[in-house]
């Protein structure tokens, strides 16, 4: 990995304030029950109106995943995490370089704003590599909204968004888990927070490392899923600066590097290597009998895909109560991230760096209104360079500016108490502009609309109905929703965008919920004017460009818990994807279509079990644009456009050793349920005689074994 930067040494040098808070209060003498309970009790300004429901809309459907979810799971990510929830699929899109997409209700990946605690801290190109790098060690929870219109402050979010919420300090503790497993698995986390003794300061310190070994199911020697490795470290602070002000400061530091292609310690001794292999000179075989399924004995480079990439995040927030009926909240956050990739030969360098600037104020006018209004500014600056093909003719850079000021009021008008009504629109002016020398002028200048509306009412204290519509748009830049657009060093790369990608979606669910049974149904629809996607242009040049008409997308899914004893607890869930052809003709790898999940949970005393399996449907792949041959001009060898029905499974025995330690073990894809396993490897020749590495409609990873310890005091 590469050095880390001065943001990375602002943290850790943070660290010493948090431990030695946290061991002074270890040190003390033991106080009576009465009296800790005193102490936790102690809450900031922000932790008490956030109890309150007052810092945020709880009227939109939002599935929550805690803490202890995330750890049932065994999720080191937010991809790990959030896969397979309601209406969430994380779309792995490439046996190489392991990019995932994170696609809510059926919408594309790129159409998922992630925030940090209710803060943009991603930047438009951060979407596609480094999720796997957003630790889940020291989250509270998250929240997943489905929808366009789902945050009031990001109208990006045509397909929702993912909240991520940091855990704040309420007491004096550290922690620390370290696991192993197979595939080199390896995982250590650590977390420790600390508080004053009136409660008005709070710092918490997150650190987390983990890797993962490539893997080869048909040990042909090149990988179908890659090395990963990533390191974070976070530092939270709250303080309460009077009664009525509150701030928080929060820094981040994330490295993570993926390597996919040759086997390192059978085709190649080393990723730098592999990098080093490159010489231009394409080999005349790639595979014995130029059949994909055989041994490669082509070049190391031809099959390497490496990402590093760095990212910095911060934010600021102020909070203070003007009065008993009002708050206001100003809040600026920071991202930079920088990508230096290799793909099979062509090199790519990106840095993209992002403001974002919000001041908002909350008002109860009424028993009966709640009003939400403010103003937001984005700024961002993303530059990109490629050796490999700046000499191309027919090469368009993907750099941009991008610009948004907006201004946004909600009123949450209550009627009658079973019924809850809030209004809302954001209006933005929108700016996007290719800095390439050949794209004269500015692309994207609009101003856009962007109404919503949210109805929850109560039937009876167990039945509710949401009901929620709104509009949202985005700015299609990045080269990376294009199916690796820029992997052909011959043809090189075009751009034509000139609008806003734009929604409209509605949703609807109702939900049951009693202290032994919760039932949920939902039903939404979506559809996208202008929609990014991938074409060529007569000269056979890859060109990303906007559908003409419409598409859209319905989901509907259903879920089930019920504790069938004090001990043992079941959730089922059922789902449902249909894609209209032009949204099918836009993705580069097939989407889930059907979907079912089983998970079984049983605590009992210092024991708990978790089991979980999850069923995808069969899908036509010729519906998505699937072609291909596993050997090299040879139709007789056409791959499946088939994709059959599968299922994955995953277990995990907890058990509590101590009041401060527990230890567990898990297998993941229990019965090893891949793709490769079942006799089709990702790789594949095209049409016209050229190599991919996408050719993927089922499960990539195998079975992973797993153990750890966590100790916490």
């Amino acid at each position: 990995m590469k050095a880390l930067s001065p943001l990375y040494l602002a943290i850790t040098a943070s660290l010493p304030l948090v431990t030695s808070t946290a061991a002074l209060a270890f040190a003390e003498e033991a106080v009576d029950t009465e009296q800790y309970t005193e102490v936790i009790e102690v809450r900031s300004l922000r932790q008490k109106l956030d109890q309150a429901g007052r810092l945020k809309d709880v009227i939109q459907q939002t599935e929550i995943l805690d803490s202890l979810t995330i750890e049932n799971k065994n999720a080191l990510s937010l991809t790990a995490a959030i896969n397979n929830e309601p209406g969430v699929n994380v779309s792995n899109e490439c046996s190489m370089c392991g990019v995932k997409r994170i696609m809510l209700n059926g919408m594309k990946g790129e159409h998922t704003t992630i925030l940090v605690d209710g803060l943009p801290t991603h930047t438009l190109i951060s979407g596609f590599y480094a999720v796997d790098a957003i630790a889940t060690t020291g989250v509270d929870r998250i929240e997943v909204a489905r929808g366009a219109g789902a945050s009031l402050i990001a109208p990006e979010a045509i397909g929702g968004t993912v909240n991520i919420i940091t855990k704040e300090a309420y007491e004096n503790t550290a922690s620390f888990d370290f696991a192993k497993g197979s595939h080199d698995f390896t995982a250590m986390k650590g977390m420790a927070t600390g508080i004053s003794d009136d409660g008005k300061t709070g710092m918490t310190f997150i650190a987390q490392y983990d890797k993962q070994d490539q893997e080869d199911h048909d040990q042909n020697g090149v990988s179908e899923a890659p090395f990963i490795e990533n390191l974070s470290f976070t530092t939270l602070l709250t303080q309460d600066i009077s009664d009525h002000s509150n701030v928080q400061i929060r820094l981040s530091k994330v490295q993570s590097e993926i390597f996919g292609g040759p086997i390192i310690g059978e085709v190649v001794n080393s990723i730098g290597e592999a990098l080093a292999s490159y010489d231009n000179q394409a080999s005349t075989h790639l595979f014995e009998g130029d059949d994909v399924r055989n041994k490669y004995i082509g070049k190391a480079w031809e099959t390497t895909e490496w990402i590093d990439t760095s990212r910095d995040e911060a934010y600021v927030k102020y909070l203070t109560e003007v009065s008993d009926y009002t708050i206001a909240e100003f809040a600026v956050s920071y991202a930079n991230h920088i990508q230096d990739s290799f793909y099979e030969g062509i090199d790519y360098q990106a840095e993209d760096t992002m403001w974002y600037a919000r001041a908002k104020i909350d008002m109860e006018l009424s028993d009966q209104h709640f009003i939400t209004f403010g103003v937001d500014t984005r700024r961002e600056k993303m530059r990109s360079s490629t050796d490999a093909l700046e000499a191309v003719a027919a090469y368009q850079s993907d750099a941009f500016d991008y610009d948004t000021v907006g201004a946004f009021i909600q009123d949450t008008w209550t009627p009658i108490d079973e019924l809850e009504i809030a209004i809302a629109l954001r209006i933005d002016q929108v700016t996007a502009d290719f800095v390439d020398p050949e794209k004269v002028g500015t692309e994207i200048d609009e101003v856009f609309f962007a109404p919503r509306l949210d109805l929850r009412y109560f039937h009876t204290d167990e039945l509710t109905s949401r009901f929620s519509t709104g509009r949202g748009y985005r700015a299609p830049l990045s080269f990376f929703e294009t199916d690796h657009g820029i992997l052909d060093a011959e043809l090189g790369y075009q751009i034509d965008i000139d609008s806003l990608e734009e929604s409209l979606s509605a949703s609807y669910s109702l939900s049951y919920d009693s202290d032994a049974l919760a039932i949920t149904a939902s039903l939404a629809h979506s559809t996208v004017d202008n929609l990014a996607s991938l074409e060529e242009n007569a000269d056979g040049v890859p060109l990303l460009t906007q559908l003409e008409g419409s598409a859209s997308v319905t989901t509907a899914d259903v879920t089930v818990g019920y504790n069938i004893t004090e001990n043992f607890t079941v959730n089922i869930g059922l789902e449902k994807f249909n894609y209209d052809d032009a949204f099918k003709s836009s993705y580069a790898i097939a989407p889930v279509e059907e979907r079912a999940s089983l998970e079984l949970q049983y605590e009992k005393e210092n024991l708990k079990v978790f089991w979980s399996t999850v069923w995808f449907g069969e899908k036509n792949l010729s519906d998505y644009g699937y072609e291909g041959y596993n050997k090299l001009n040879d139709p007789s060898t056409a791959k499946t456009l088939v994709g059959k029905a599968f299922s994955t499974s995953d277990i995990k025995i907890q058990y509590q050793l101590s009041p401060h330690t527990k230890i567990y073990a898990g297998v993941s894809n229990v019965f090893e349920e891949t793709q490769i396993d079942g006799g089709d490897t990702p790789l594949f020749y095209d049409a016209n005689g050229g190599y991919d590495v996408a050719y993927i409609y089922g499960a990539l990873h195998g079975r992973e074994m797993y153990a750890g310890i966590e100790f916490k005091l």
